[in-house]
Formats: C-alpha cells, sequence, structure tokens
C-alpha cells in the first residue's frame, strides 16, 4: 500500500471511529463493494477496513462481519463497564496478584513434604481380578505398591489396558505415553523394592491435559494447527510428579486451545453416558479428557487447567471431585497460555482426598513462573467441622431445581475456554428438561430441590455453622462488565496463527468447530484503555469478593454457577464434588474459598464426601 493511500485510510479510520461510538450513520460504500452484510450497529464494516490498516491484518468479508457483530455486542460491556465509578488512584492489575495489600499470604511452601492421608488396614488384600482397583482411591492404591502387593508395572499395564478399551468409545486421550509410562513404572519398581518409596503417589499412573509440555511427546493443545507440535522441556507439573515418581501414561484430550470437548479428533464423551450419538452430554471442558478417563476408571488421577470454568465444569458433567486452586498457587510453566491473568493448574480425582495428596505434590514456587506465591500448605484431616462457618448461597438453594437453580455444566460450553464459557455456557445448566413431559419436569424439579437440601442437613449434622446469604450483586456486576479480559489476552496470546491464517484450521465443521478464530480477531477491536479500566475494575472486583468470603471459612453453591465467573476473575480456590444423581447423571455441589486457603475448602469437602454415599458411585463401562 502506498504511503498515500496509508494516510487516507488513517484519516477515514479517525473519522469512523468517533461515528461509530456516537452511533452515527458511517459509510457502507466498501462492504457493499465487498458483498459483505452491514451489522445492525454503530461499529460497521467500513470501521473494520480502517482499523486492519494501523492493526497489520487483513480479514476476508466473511472474517471482517464476524468482527463487527461481534465489536458491537461487546460494546454493550464496555458501556456497563464506563457505568462503573472506578476511583482515579485505583491501582490497575498489570502483574495480577489475588491478594490484596497487607494479606499477602504465609509461607513457606512445601511441596512434597509429608502430610496425613488415609491409609488402609494391614488387612489389605490384592484382588484376584487387578482390574477391580481401577475406581480406588489413590491412597488405596499406594497402600497396594508400598506393601507390594502390586507393583507399578502391573497397575500401569492395567490401566493402559482401560485406556486403550475405551477409547472407541470415549474418545479420551491423545497420546498414550505408553513407552515412558512403563519406563517410570519399571524405575518405580527398582526404587521401591530397594526401600526407596516417595510417598502415596510413587507408582501411581497418571493423565495430562494435552497442554502441558511433555519432552520429546506431542503436545498438541487439542488443535489442528499444532498435531505435531512437541516440546524439548517438561512442564513444572510433569517434573514434580516425575520427582514424586507417579506414571505418566496418557496426554488425555481438551477441547481445542482449551474450548469445549471437542477436539481434532471429534468429541470427548462421557462415561455416564457414553453414546456419541448424544449430542447433549459430553465430557464437558475444556479439560475433558482428564474429567472422562478418572471418572472412568483409565487413570489414577488426572491434571487439568481452568480459566473460567474447565475444572469446575467437567467435573460436575463427570462425577469426580475438581480443585481449582488460587491463581498462583501452581506453576504453569510448560502449560499452554491462554489468559495470563487467569490460568490455573488443579488436580481431577475421584476422592477428595486424593486432591489433597496431589496438589501437595506440585504447588509452591518454581522459580519459573512469577505468579506463583511462596504460601504455606497446613492440611488438617481431622479438624471437627464445628470449627467452620459456611456460608450457602440461600437464593440459588431456594431455587434448586427450577430452570436455572442448582446449575451443572452445558455439554461443550461455547465459546467455552479453559474456560471461556465458564459464565456464559458451561455453568449455563442442564436440568434434564428435553424431550420431558411436564409431569416429568415437575417430579426431577422436586428430586433436585430434595437432593440440594440433603446437602444442607448433612453439613448441619456434621455439626458446621451455616449461613443463609446471597452473594452481593455488584460482585456479578463488575465480572459481567469485565469478561473480556480473556477474550482481550487469548487474543494476544494467539496472535501469530491469527494473523498467519492458521488459526483458521480449528474451524473445521468435522472437528474441533471452534469459535476461538473469531474470537481472537475480534479481539484486536478492544481499545487498550477499555483493557486497562478493566484491570482497574478488576481490582474493585478482588475488594469486593475479599470483603464477602472473609467472613466465612467457605461458600456453598449447588452446581457450578453463581460465582464461578467472578471468582476465576479473582482468583479465589473452589472444590467441586457430586452430591446425587438426577436422571442417571451426577450433580454437583461447590465450595469456594478464601485466598491461598485449599485447605479449608478441601476439609469441608472430605466431610461431605465421607457422611454420604455419593463417594463410591463410579460409571458401569461395557467392553
Amino acid at each position: 500500500m502506498s504511503e498515500g493511500n496509508v494516510r487516507n485510510s488513517r484519516r477515514r479510520f479517525l473519522k469512523a471511529v468517533p461515528a461509530a461510538l456516537a452511533g452515527a450513520a458511517a459509510s457502507k460504500s466498501w462492504a457493499q463493494e465487498q458483498g459483505t452484510p452491514q451489522s445492525a450497529g454503530p461499529v460497521t464494516a467500513d470501521t473494520v477496513k480502517a482499523a486492519e490498516v494501523l492493526d497489520g491484518i487483513t480479514f476476508t468479508p466473511e472474517e471482517a462481519a464476524a468482527a463487527v457483530r461481534g465489536a458491537n455486542s461487546n460494546l454493550n460491556n464496555y458501556n456497563r463497564l464506563r457505568q462503573l465509578n472506578i476511583p482515579q488512584d485505583t491501582e490497575p492489575a498489570y502483574v495480577f496478584k489475588p491478594s490484596l495489600p497487607g494479606k499477602e499470604p504465609k509461607g513457606p511452601a512445601t511441596p512434597g513434604a509429608a502430610i496425613r492421608y488415609t491409609r488402609p488396614p494391614q488387612t489389605l488384600r490384592r484382588p484376584a481380578n487387578l482390574e477391580d482397583v481401577a475406581f480406588w482411591p489413590v491412597t488405596r492404591l499406594a497402600a497396594l505398591i508400598e506393601r507390594k502387593l502390586v507393583t507399578s508395572t502391573e497397575l500401569t499395564n492395567m490401566y493402559l489396558s482401560r485406556l486403550k478399551r475405551y477409547q472407541p468409545v470415549l474418545n479420551f486421550y491423545v497420546t498414550l505415553t505408553e513407552e515412558l509410562a512403563l519406563k517410570q513404572a519399571a524405575d518405580a519398581d527398582r526404587a521401591i523394592a530397594a526401600g526407596k518409596y516417595k510417598g502415596p503417589l510413587h507408582g501411581i499412573p497418571w493423565g495430562a491435559k494435552d497442554l502441558f509440555a511433555t519432552k520429546g511427546i506431542k503436545t498438541t493443545w487439542g488443535g489442528e494447527p499444532y498435531v505435531d507440535q512437541v516440546f524439548d522441556y517438561d512442564a513444572t507439573i510433569v517434573e514434580r510428579l516425575r520427582d514424586a515418581g507417579a506414571v505418566l501414561v496418557a496426554k488425555l484430550t481438551l477441547g481445542a486451545l482449551a474450548q469445549g470437548d471437542r477436539w481434532f479428533g471429534g468429541r470427548t464423551n462421557n462415561p455416564w453416558q457414553p453414546d456419541p450419538r448424544n449430542a447433549s452430554q459430553g465430557s464437558s471442558g475444556s479439560s475433558a479428557g482428564p474429567g472422562s478417563a478418572t471418572a472412568a476408571g483409565c487413570v489414577g488421577f488426572s491434571i487439568g487447567t481452568e480459566t473460567r470454568g474447565s475444572i469446575m465444569s467437567p467435573t460436575s458433567a463427570n462425577g469426580v471431585v475438581g480443585l481449582r486452586p488460587t491463581y498462583g498457587r501452581i506453576s504453569r510453566y510448560g502449560a499452554m497460555a491462554l489468559s495470563t491473568t487467569m490460568d490455573k493448574v488443579g488436580p481431577l480425582c475421584r476422592y477428595v482426598e486424593d486432591c489433597v495428596v496431589v496438589f501437595n505434590a506440585i504447588y509452591g514456587p518454581d522459580k519459573r513462573d512469577g505468579s506463583v506465591a511462596d504460601a504455606a500448605f497446613r492440611w488438617d484431616p481431622q479438624a471437627p467441622l464445628s470449627g467452620y462457618t459456611i456460608a450457602y448461597a440461600k437464593t440459588a438453594f431456594e431455587n434448586a431445581g427450577q430452570r436455572g437453580g442448582g446449575r451443572g455444566p452445558a455439554a461443550a460450553g461455547p465459546p467455552g475456554a479453559a474456560g471461556v464459557a465458564g459464565a456464559r455456557g458451561e455453568a449455563a445448566g442442564r436440568e434434564g428438561r428435553g424431550g420431558l413431559t411436564p409431569e416429568q419436569q415437575a417430579a426431577q424439579a422436586a428430586e433436585t430441590k430434595k437432593m440440594y437440601d440433603a446437602v444442607l442437613e448433612a453439613y448441619r449434622k456434621l455439626g458446621a455453622k451455616l449461613v443463609p446469604v446471597d452473594a452481593p450483586p455488584e460482585i456479578n456486576r463488575i465480572s459481567g462488565a469485565i469478561g473480556f479480559i480473556l477474550e482481550t489476552e487469548s487474543g494476544a496470546a494467539f496472535d501469530a496463527p491469527t494473523r498467519s491464517g492458521d488459526i483458521n484450521k480449528l474451524m473445521a465443521p468435522a472437528t474441533s468447530r471452534s469459535s476461538w478464530p473469531n474470537t481472537f480477531r475480534q479481539a484486536r477491536l478492544v481499545p487498550a484503555v477499555e483493557y486497562i479500566q478493566a484491570m482497574r475494575a478488576r481490582t474493585l472486583l478482588l475488594r469486593q469478593f475479599d470483603d464477602f468470603i472473609s467472613k466465612y471459612d467457605a461458600f456453598l453453591e449447588p452446581g457450578t454457577g453463581g460465582t464461578l465467573g467472578a471468582t476465576n476473575l479473582t482468583g479465589h480456590p473452589a472444590i467441586a464434588l457430586k452430591c446425587g444423581f438426577i436422571g442417571g447423571l451426577p450433580r454437583p455441589v461447590m465450595l469456594t474459598g478464601r485466598l491461598y486457603e485449599e485447605a479449608a475448602i478441601c476439609r469441608i469437602a472430605l466431610a461431605f464426601e465421607q457422611a454420604t454415599e455419593w463417594k463410591d458411585r463410579h460409571p458401569t463401562l461395557t467392553g
């Protein structure tokens, strides 16, 4: 383009933007020439065309039309953001630390230190059929290995066999790491035979969400542009679990670039309803493979990530236990970056205590990820529940069973991310109403209400102090206005493939069907000032939620909706676990805690798990 044309385009841009923001009619000439439909809104195709020059990027007419639609939609959020009263001296959260000044966590972090966990009685025996242990807790599997009733190699081969057997139905792994697994298992057996037992993860097979770097092994991020990607180093969590003696058996699926449960190999399915022809019930995402494989008894445990729902949602859909730690608790070194101020790493397990054991092995600073705090983890599994004050979401529990009450995850959650869909889709609720008569709907609603009432009653019997309260509406008002932070940061993270056009490979209708390409292009139209204002408003959100949660040890919600979007922005920890079944599918309850106090919410969750029948309900798979 000539210098004169650039000057003309810039002049057109400067004219178009004020006109767009004022809602005035803009010129339709370029759009008409290109055959691009005009959008019903102040931002037009001409605005986008002019902005392309400054951004150094060229859209096709179809891409520009999608960007126009997204920009007009986002203007609503920008206007809501501008209505917030943000004091002039509010600090923007450029380098995100969830703790407020004067409330920094106390250390030291001691990853891998010995902690208390349940040890089975000495009468424990190896079953005649080793597959009978597939759903056992990690702590029980650990006893088999420590007491030399089973070798790590035997356990590893059993889980590898199950992964291969159920892959055609559940589609839950991208790569089997069989060669590495058998080597690590043999190493564990030799060490244990020599009396060098490392602890409860030694010799335990596990699976990693396929966005963690594994040296010499493909790390595909679930997306078509990255199917052959291989790193020459290991992520921190891979290193730490290897050091704890755990055995990596598989790179598990994620929705493409951490969106939903569809990847370049198709959809990952739910072991409670595994028929791939069922369009309504996938594994949810984006930690789809970790949720499905863990629930199906095909790994001892797994590691996933969450940005706005991607641990909580598949945890809920698959009926496992998922721990989303405080932002900055576990190093993200070696993990795909989606939103640098929101990405979190956490375990998905079948039991609460397993989450504790895994968390204890992987948390703490690593001198690589500057967001990780030197915060202590003090675990006391015997702490009486009478010492805890639990706030519960009053209106949500009262309305449980009604549409939108007692929310659970949607099947795929578009536009979904490691969880973009958290507040929009993955927690949007699925009460199982499809195809039900009004009478059946009423019966299911009553059953759901009874189930969630039983959760509160269980905690009363355990001696916890329950306080009915709703989170302040300002929390969701602010978080709703600044949700575009994730899309903006993800647009920066994937700017190169967006510019090159490689990102469009994600849109193949037969595979991942991702909406990321349009999201990344749309992010280019977010004004920098609005992003900074959103980060300043985020500081207000931190203050609001800290003031609310500081009065309680945990906030209990039915399903995984409510505060999910807000707490992923504030960085607070949460744990979800099943509390019953409706229509044959598991239903969740979620506990959100104070910053860096994972021990409290895990203790509260453990008490419920031990006092109820749901912990040992697992899906029945054939084949």
